[in-house]
């Protein structure tokens, strides 16, 4: 299931979310930006916070 990471500040075009692929899950932006996949859910979460956290 996607989960948002939303942290307070942040743009709203800056919406991550993960999505599963098989055994995958990428970190996906609505501004179109998207991570390489990864077999743990939680460095994929690590990669959409680090995206949203850059300037």
């Amino acid at each position: 299931m996607p989960q948002q990471d939303l942290s307070a500040g942040e743009p709203a075009t800056h919406l991550t979310t993960t999505v599963e692929r098989g055994s995958f899950a990428v970190a996906r932006c609505s501004c179109g930006w998207s991570g390489p996949a990864r077999r743990s859910r939680d460095t994929a979460r690590t990669d959409a916070r680090s995206h949203t956290s850059e300037p």
